[in-house]
């Protein structure tokens, strides 16, 4: 099987895919992989990739398409097209897709669960994925009563390289705070970030934000790191390279959509924090998880803000529901159980980077909070992506 792969492979997106495509190769025998860059696609047009998948005898082209090119060009010559989402869906070709509206809803209930009543949307006007995710982030707020209080900024075009810094500076300047803005992707939400910075403005005190996709370089490289609905991507891959050889076996296959699911939101510091006004409790919050991997303790906070320990703790309970310890105990696991996740490196290693020495102790209360050890935890993710 011999598969042109055009995508913009400067994003995870395209690697995950083709993660889950050789997952399938493996097993069902030869594939033969071309990738060619989307910036590649453009200059030699529809019919130079034509041209080229037929001299290469590609069997399979999946591809980022424009809306008015003539998908139907490679069905004729004997080649199976699939649509990775672009601007639009197709009709007569099958499509790599996802289920955008859901992947929306999850992000408004992640922030309507941290008590935000303002929020906003980053993203592009006129584009199915985008469109499909901020209508589902909008229906979540609308079904919780805040749809008034929904901000959008779609006025960017997707092919943009960069951002329009005084409009999109402007616009984050002028939303009411606290605020918690969903990001149409990674890269949009490190685009965000990046303004947020250059505006002043403090993630995720004055700004929470989470993006789409668990691009794990943008989301481990920003500063905060950023949170983000994480999507089954390889499935989504796996799943289409099944299909795809099906259509190539059998040309009577009209095939049908893929549609990706979104697998739950991994929460890093860009929206790890309740929103509040209370400049105390905002202290002591922002020191919290600035420190989240050392192994601070109750007075380390209390040294920080200006309270009474009785008064800091009566209205941080009122705030989170827990104590400053239980909090601080909550947070600490919740980001080791980010570490396991996001890397290979032994448990050990990966609990003494939280200033933890004792792994069978950090063991014992991660199983408290979460109901398995890190091992079991780590093998269950990874069973997850694979489904």
């Amino acid at each position: 099987m011999r598969l042109l792969f055009i995508s913009d492979f400067t994003e995870q997106f395209a690697y995950r895919l083709l993660r889950g495509i050789f997952n399938y190769s493996k097993r069902s025998g030869d594939w033969v992989v071309c990738k060619m860059p989307l910036s590649f696609k453009r200059k030699i047009g529809i019919d130079g990739v034509l041209a080229w998948a037929k001299e290469w005898r590609a069997d399979v082209v999946m591809s980022p398409f424009e809306p008015d090119e003539d998908v139907s060009l490679f069905r004729k010559n004997g080649i199976v097209a699939l649509a990775q989402d672009y601007i639009s869906r197709f009709k007569s070709i099958p499509n790599v897709t996802a289920d955008y509206g859901r992947t929306g809803s999850l992000a408004a209930g992640h922030f309507l669960a941290k008590g935000f009543k303002n929020f906003g949307y980053f993203g592009y006007r006129g584009v199915c994925w985008s469109d499909e995710r901020c209508e589902g982030f909008r229906k979540r707020l609308a079904d919780a009563g805040y749809e008034d209080n929904l901000h959008i900024y779609d006025s960017q075009r997707i092919n943009t390289f960069w951002y329009d810094s005084a409009d999109l500076n402007g616009w984050l300047l002028s939303l009411p705070k606290p605020i918690a803005i969903m990001a149409v992707d990674d890269t949009q939400g490190s685009i965000l970030m990046q303004a947020c910075s250059s505006c002043g403005l403090r993630i995720p005190f004055d700004v929470a934000i989470i993006g789409v996709d668990n691009d794990e370089i943008l989301c481990n490289m920003s500063d905060p790191t950023m949170s983000t609905i994480n999507v089954d991507i390889e499935g989504g891959g796996y799943e289409a390279a099944v299909m795809a050889e099906r259509m190539v076996l059998d040309p009577t296959f009209p095939g049908e959509d893929i549609v990706l699911r979104p697998l739950g939101v991994i929460e890093r510091s860009s929206s790890s924090v309740l929103a509040t006004n209370d400049k105390e409790i905002l202290m002591a919050l922002s020191f919290i998880h600035a420190n989240v991997d050392s192994k601070i303790q109750v007075t380390d906070v209390m040294e920080n803000v200006p309270l009474s320990r009785r008064l800091l703790e009566q209205r941080f309970k009122n705030m989170t529901g827990m104590t400053i310890y239980n909090y601080i105990s909550v947070r600490r696991m919740e980001r080791f159980a980010q570490l396991l996740i996001s890397s290979n490196d032994p448990i050990s290693e990966i609990a003494a980077r939280m200033d933890e020495f004792d792994t069978k102790g950090i063991s014992r209360r991660f199983k408290e909070l979460k109901g398995c050890t890190p091992s079991e935890y780590r093998k269950k993710y990874l069973r997850k992506l694979r489904k």
